[in-house]
């Protein structure tokens, strides 16, 4: 096989991202449009993230936040964004580089985003902890589940990595 010496891996990657920052900037600016809510997973001892002890005791690998009603001054940078959000009635101050995210969702959409941060990690933060991770995906990868009938009915099949997908399944009938 070729080498890529473009890293087309990274590339799309970043691309991704770019879609993550823009949707929040969009949230932050004009408030959250219809019934659209974000799940965003990200790994709480990524270089960068700051959490407050407490949190970072009781989710010392990752965390799931949701955007949804009760939330407030998103503020969206180009590699970071932060939010304030109340866990246990105690409001908490989180900051997250889009490096240290590992899952976007949008389950209104549905659209879900899933980044491998593993080469994230060994470039910006080389001594971070290690983290058990599942075996290799794509980099980043978009992941477009319809919500109908015949979704519902497949089986779920592990994941090897690339899937070849009909397009057939994702088109109005």
């Amino acid at each position: 096989m070729a080498t890529d010496h473009i890293r087309y891996d990274v590339l799309a990657r970043d691309a991704l991202r770019g879609v993550l920052r823009r949707v929040l900037s969009d949230a932050a600016e004009h408030g959250l449009p219809g019934e659209h809510h974000f799940y965003i997973t990200f790994l709480s001892h990524g270089d960068g993230v700051k959490l407050s002890p407490r949190l970072l005791a009781q989710y010392p690998e990752e965390m799931t936040i949701i955007l949804q009603h009760q939330f407030w001054d998103l503020v969206v940078t180009e590699d970071r964004f932060e939010v304030g959000l109340s866990f246990g009635g105690i409001p908490e101050r989180l900051n997250v580089p889009f490096a240290a995210v590992t899952r976007f969702l949008d389950p209104s959409a549905p659209f879900d985003l899933r980044f491998d941060v593993s080469d994230a990690l060994s470039e910006e933060a080389p001594a971070a902890p290690a983290v058990a991770a599942p075996p290799p995906a794509p980099a980043a990868r978009a992941v477009v589940e319809p919500e109908t009938a015949e979704t519902e009915q497949e089986p779920a099949k592990p994941s090897d990595g690339a899937e070849v997908v009909r397009l057939d399944r994702f088109r109005k009938k």
